[in-house]
């Protein structure tokens, strides 16, 4: 299929990702979340404390298409940190389990949340 802008789409999500640290792209807003798993993907960062930005996928369909191949991940959210994709929380709470989240979040922010 093919996706008319697809260049600028690909263009956009680089620059919010190279714009914030943290990006979930999931379902509705960290306002007003749209699924149980945006929620959950929102929690799950609040409680380390840094700053996150959250995009509504759901506004822009050909956007979503572009994140599901460019992370070859077909689900929301998407969760990119430092600019590499981390894929949803399952993903991140396996890390977490390993105690391997907090050691990243202070390597990419370059110490504790402060």
């Amino acid at each position: 299929m093919t996706i008319p802008n697809e260049e600028a789409i690909r263009a956009e999500i680089a620059k919010e990702i190279g714009e914030n640290k943290i990006v979930i792209y999931g379902k509705g807003t960290r306002e007003m979340p749209m699924c149980g798993f945006t929620v959950e993907t929102i929690q799950f960062f609040q409680k380390y404390g840094y700053p996150f930005t959250v995009i509504n996928a759901l506004e822009n369909p050909a956007k979503r298409e572009v994140l599901s191949r460019m992370t070859e991940w077909p689900t929301l959210p998407k969760v990119f940190i430092g600019g590499d994709f981390y894929a949803d929380t399952d993903v991140l709470d396996e890390m977490e389990s390993k105690g391997e989240v907090k050691p990243l979040l202070e390597k990419v922010f370059g110490g504790p949340p402060g």
